[in-house]
């Protein structure tokens, strides 16, 4: 799906019939205007299906005996950066952090660093940890102290 002020697109498969009430409803959605969505991971029903088929599900991370916990950074103009995470099995744990001040220049490696040492210190690591990012700087980080 593809939606600009301009613009909205959505691809389907061909031997789906759609009807006109649907098209309404979809460009109603798509023009509601409001906050960010939080991400609500549900694994029961219908959509259990769709999550299952994301690449963290594809990868086994929803089905992962221990915590699993996803961090990212940000690296904004004018220098600001933040980082923060999310406990999976947990879904209010979560902490963001400002990183750094604007005069010291700003990096992506920072912020994503931030948040996984921000993951290692708000989550007890009782069992295994999954920690998912999206970072391969953070990767080569972490395998380097493993040596």
């Amino acid at each position: 799906m593809t939606v600009s002020e301009d613009y909205a697109s959505c691809w389907v498969h061909k031997d789906l019939t759609v009807t006109t009430k649907q098209i309404q409803a979809w460009l109603t959605a798509a023009r509601a205007s409001g906050g960010k969505d939080e991400c609500q991971v549900r694994l029961t029903g219908i959509e259990r299906e769709y999550w299952m088929g994301t690449e963290i599900g594809r990868l086994g991370g929803y089905g992962f005996r221990g915590t699993v916990t996803a961090g990212d950074g940000s690296n904004q103009k004018g220098g600001k950066m933040g980082a923060g995470y999310v406990n999976l099995q947990k879904q209010r744990k979560r902490q963001q952090r400002k990183v750094g001040r604007e005069d010291e220049g700003s990096s992506s490696n920072r912020p994503e660093q931030a948040a996984f040492v921000l993951s290692l210190r708000g989550t007890p690591v009782t069992k295994p940890m999954l920690y998912w990012c999206d970072k391969q700087a953070l990767l080569k980080a972490v395998k380097k102290i493993g040596r």
